[in-house]
């Protein structure tokens, strides 16, 4: 499995809006930090993606990706919340799940 395959499942789990598939994704010692909250560990991690999917997320298009053995860097025009964003972060991977994620998004022109 590479790290390419790891942020396909990703995308693939938000648009199932598969909470469970999302979950797997993520290292049992995870943290997703955001402006508006930083979430670390299992518990916290399925809060913040309950209420993310409840909003509705759907990829448009992947505008960016560059991608290391463990770190990917992407960007996406997305909308979430009835409202179109440019979204924006990172995934740090480890034990082939993902054990950081930064993310960021802007209203999108």
């Amino acid at each position: 499995m590479t790290v390419h395959d790891l942020f396909e499942r990703q995308l693939d789990a938000i648009a199932a809006a598969d909470l469970e598939a999302l979950l797997a994704q993520y290292h049992d010692e995870a943290e997703v930090v955001r402006f508006d909250r930083v979430a670390r560990g299992p518990a916290e991690i399925r809060e913040l993606f309950a209420a993310y999917l409840a909003a509705g997320p759907r990829v448009e298009e992947v505008t960016s990706l560059a991608t290391t053995d463990d770190v990917i860097l992407y960007r996406a025009v997305m909308t979430v919340g009835g409202g179109r964003v440019t979204a924006f972060g990172t995934l740090v991977v480890r034990d082939g799940r993902i054990w950081r994620q930064t993310a960021a998004a802007l209203p999108a022109p």
